[in-house]
């Protein structure tokens, strides 16, 4: 008997017969003799209805009581599972994440998960019932006030009970089939994964597919949880993240592959600090102004120094939602650091390269640019790791840099494998 963490996502549980159909196949995962613990997220956009609702009422709402008001979501999604779990006969039991042992820290709208102490899942499950956690929500160490986890909280929830628990599996259940080798909504013949290595899939979590968010699967890597990522809308097997490159790499041998898929991000912005003097410590400077509004910075360049003119640039992109405040910081502090000006570009857009293989592959970098110069995309920046390479096109570059690096590296599928189920590729 196998212990089984689930996780339904919103687009899953979007309405009654969604739920209907979740709960038949919890029952059915019970019936097999697996223990089953279940992380449910609100249903279908309700999140987003309630902040919409919440700024209709108050220009800035207290966050405090904006996490009292989201983990709502998530509590009447889990309560109505629970229902239809019970009308087909076997008892469920809802808990809230505070409930289920979920400690964070105080931060709200994007805590952090300190610990999970599930005394009263694990009792529940004892007595033989199928717990139903609200994902997406803990409760503060210090304040004991409720938090929300931010985006993809509910995949971070399931996984950490999963750990907690030691469970044998973290199922994530969305509405596409896996992990795919690009958006399926950009390149129909997107290959499925069968498996993929935590730091490939947490270089693509971090580099834009929806599907994983990266402090799910850092969780996942920390304390060797497997996730099965796969679609409730229909059967098939998804996608494996487990393991480690060099561990899969000593595994497949010859049938490695070099690369596991293109992602892509339009969710970043880039400045531009024009005339920075080149000395020591400006760089300093220049981030730490940033970091102290806890902006997080992704890429950076930095040109080489004019020698008429002893200044350089430096360039970096960040979230665009935290565009705006870091643009008025810098241009507060611009006297002070001595820089010329700073110019503000939120209309790129990220392609990433990833695979494992590339560590012992050369040329992969050259094929990459080629497949971009031949479909006319211009690259603004360009970010390595050891397993990734990143560009910064134009924005309305990416789904033809996706496409071109896709082709290039042969990951189309023979026929179209990805379907979207519910519309969202969550």
């Amino acid at each position: 008997m196998a212990l089984v963490v689930q996780k339904y996502g919103g687009s899953s549980v979007a309405d009654a017969e969604g739920i209907k159909r979740v709960a038949r196949r919890i029952v059915a995962t019970r019936k097999v003799g697996d223990q089953v613990v279940v992380a449910v997220s609100a249903m279908g956009d309700s999140t987003d209805e309630l902040i919409d609702l919440a700024n209709e009422v108050s220009p800035a709402p207290p966050l405090r009581e904006l996490d009292m008001l989201l983990t709502a979501g998530e509590r009447i999604s889990m309560a109505l599972l629970a229902m239809a779990i019970a009308s087909l006969g076997m008892e469920a039991r809802s808990f809230t994440g505070s409930q289920a042992g979920v400690i964070t820290d105080a931060v709200h709208g994007r805590a952090r998960i300190i610990d999970v102490t599930p005394g009263r899942i694990s009792s529940a499950l004892a007595e033989g019932a199928i717990p139903i956690v609200a994902g997406f929500q803990g409760v503060s160490q210090t304040t004991k006030d409720v938090t929300t986890l931010g985006r993809g909280g509910t995949d971070t929830t399931a996984v950490a009970l999963a750990a907690a628990l030691r469970a044998d599996v973290c199922e994530i259940y969305t509405d596409v089939d896996g992990v795919f080798t690009a958006d399926p909504r950009i390149v129909r013949t997107a290959r499925r994964l069968p498996r993929i290595s935590y730091e490939e899939m947490l270089e693509m979590a971090a580099c834009g597919s929806k599907v994983l968010v990266p402090r799910c699967v850092e969780y996942a890597r920390r304390y060797g949880v497997p996730i099965h990522v796969r679609s409730s809308f229909s059967d098939k097997t998804g996608t494996w993240v487990m393991g480690h490159a060099s561990e899969e790499s000593e595994e497949a041998g010859m049938e490695q592959a070099i690369i596991s898929g293109v992602a892509h991000d339009v969710s970043e912005a880039k400045i531009t600090v024009v005339g920075v003097p080149d000395k020591v410590g400006e760089a300093a400077r220049i981030f730490g102004i940033v970091a102290a509004a806890g902006i997080n910075i992704d890429m950076i360049v930095q040109n080489v120094s004019a020698i008429a003119t002893g200044r350089t640039d430096i360039s970096f992109t960040l979230p665009d939602t935290d565009g705006q405040n870091a643009l008025e910081l810098l241009r507060a502090a611009q006297e002070k650091v001595g820089f010329q000006e700073v110019l503000y570009d939120d209309r790129i857009g990220k392609v990433s390269l990833i695979g494992a293989g590339m560590r012992s592959h050369p040329g992969i970098s050259a094929k990459f640019f080629a497949a971009l110069a031949e479909a006319g995309v211009n690259i603004q920046m360009i970010s390595t790791s050891e397993i990734r390479i990143s560009v910064v096109v134009s924005q309305n570059d990416v789904d033809t840099a996706v496409k071109a690096t896709h082709k290039a590296f042969d990951l189309e599928a023979d026929e179209v494998e990805a379907v979207v189920y519910g519309g969202t590729g969550r």
